[in-house]
């Protein structure tokens, strides 16, 4: 099958050009329904229609709160269409948290589930109007359901679709937190549909995929490498409100799934409940744990696709199912088109040379538009990049290493410690599964603590260990050995806590501490 033509860069002609182009595939699956491009096509300009009944036009800022589903996909395909700016939010949110996004976000109309895994969202919204005061519609999913539209709103849903251009904004999309406080960062829809593009060769994505993808919508990670992929590249996308291991490995066996993309431990978990599931349809492409030995690739060889919301997903990558040359193992490979990246000072901002470690700096079209209540001052440099937070270096074939967060970083007695480095020693070490490195702060000044995953580890042997592979003053002084990778603190995006793993370490060196006192006593 040959690719899609190219079309212009908005949701709404994107969606036209798949249903005419293969009107009966299916576009989205999950376990209750199924909508094919030319029913999403059809069933969005209804639901298109309702919307613009209901008072929400081209610039409306609609927040979405509900799980993973065709439904999901419905709704913001046809807001997105008739260029509502639709604002993603988690179903993880706790009632002030919710409050404070709608606020950053300026929501006016918020749809949402009204129930969802014990969870209330919608209850109490009316006690915080003094907080909200953009906030004037809340609609429960089943009403938009039930809903249908009036001639004259139908009639004009082509016209308002037809107004809207590559540089309208299409999303506020709020970052996980796992580095600090959640933003609002604003995408086009010529910024998200092309960063979306620019990856798909990368994330193995043809027409022909049937993709499974267990990341929230709610999320860039689900949103553009899931929904947005599928829809870019005519593809299938199968999803499931309430992912569990035997519920994900009946979907994978019976929609007969080609590609598998999440997170390495979600794999590793299903592949220890696959049992008997027939998973053959796999390709590569997918993630290790799941393919048959044979099919899988050394450690390092492959690309990690990296990338954040402000990129709307991966900027830099090689494409899964490839190994890297030998030389740039364990890179993120390289920039993806659309993408000018350099790495600066930390201090000054000045571009460094090859093979030093900097700031990750990006521009582009496919960079965020900004920031919610930001200036563009304070979101970009003079010349247009975006200082991203991340630490990396480009080696001389430019590829992408990554070097942890610039927040990360810290100094024991004048020198830098870089946290990634120390993981990447601590794993070489045998026996060890993973490793997180993080700063210890008190009055003496900073020191380096670790958490190591592994069974049978002694504190003195991975001492004696990293002092064969570390400088001194990197050498972890605090260390917690915990059996396997899920004593690891994790956030709901699958990143590590390291705010948590800190508290951790806290504790440990606190009762370390105390009983040395005993015994001295």
């Amino acid at each position: 099958m040959t690719d899609p033509a190219p079309v212009t860069l908005t949701v709404d002609a994107v969606l036209r050009a798949r249903a005419a182009a293969d009107p009966n595939k299916p576009m989205v699956i999950d376990p209750a329904q199924r909508l094919s491009y030319r029913d999403l096509d059809a069933s969005t300009q209804e639901l298109a229609a309702v919307f613009v009944q209901g008072g929400i036009g081209k610039g409306t800022r609609v927040g979405l709160l509900m799980p993973n589903g065709v439904d999901w996909v419905r709704i913001a395909i046809a807001l997105t269409r008739i260029g509502a700016v639709l604002v993603p939010l988690s179903t993880l949110l706790a009632p002030p948290e919710l409050a404070a996004q709608l606020r950053i976000a300026g929501v006016s109309v918020l749809i949402g589930v009204e129930e969802f895994r014990g969870r209330r969202h919608l209850d109490g919204l009316h006690t915080r109007s003094a907080e909200l005061p953009a906030l004037h519609q809340v609609w429960p999913s089943g009403r938009v359901a039930r809903a249908t539209a009036g001639s004259a709103a139908r009639g004009i849903v082509d016209a308002m679709a037809a107004t809207v251009t590559p540089a309208d904004l299409m999303l506020i999309v709020f970052t996980s937190g796992s580095s600090g406080t959640p933003k609002g960062v604003l995408h086009s829809h010529g910024s998200a549909l092309g960063a979306v593009e620019s990856g798909l060769a990368a994330r193995c994505i043809t027409a022909d995929t049937r993709l499974y993808l267990p990341m929230p919508f709610f999320w860039v990670g689900g949103l553009g490498g899931g929904v947005l992929s599928a829809l870019m590249a005519g593809a299938t996308l199968v999803t499931e409100a309430h992912p569990t291991p035997e519920s994900t490995c009946r979907l994978l066996e019976t929609e007969r799934v080609t590609l598998f993309r999440g997170w390495p431990d979600q794999a590793a978990a299903l592949a220890a409940h696959a049992g008997d599931a027939d998973l053959s349809a796999l390709q590569p492409g997918s993630l290790d744990a799941l393919l048959p030995p044979e099919l899988r690739a050394e450690p390092g060889a492959r690309a990690n696709l990296f990338g954040m919301t402000e990129s709307f997903g991966p900027y830099c990558g090689y494409a899964a199912d490839t190994d890297l040359p030998r030389s740039a193992w364990g890179s993120c490979g390289k920039p993806f088109a659309g993408m000018d990246l350099r790495i600066v000072d930390s201090q000054t901002g000045a571009p460094v040379a090859a093979e030093t470690v900097g700031t990750i700096a990006l521009r582009g079209p496919h960079t965020l538009r900004g920031i919610c209540g930001r200036s563009r001052e304070q979101t970009f440099t003079a010349d247009g990049y975006y200082p991203t937070g991340d630490l990396g270096r480009l080696d001389k074939d430019g590829f992408l290493y990554y070097h942890g967060r610039s927040d990360d970083m810290f100094k024991v007695s004048g020198a830098t410690v870089y946290p990634s480095e120390v993981e990447k020693a601590l794993r070489s070490i045998t026996g060890v599964r993973d490793a997180v490195v993080v700063n210890l702060a008190d009055r003496a000044g900073n020191r380096v603590a670790a958490v190591i995953a592994g069974a049978g580890l002694s504190v003195e042997m991975l001492r004696d260990r990293a002092r064969d592979v570390l400088s001194p003053f990197k050498v972890p002084t605090v260390w917690l050995v915990v059996p396997g990778t899920d004593a690891i603190p994790r956030g709901p995006t699958g990143k590590v806590d390291k705010r948590r793993i800190q508290d951790m370490l806290t504790t440990r060196d606190r009762a370390d501490a105390a009983e040395q006192r005993r015994e001295r006593i």
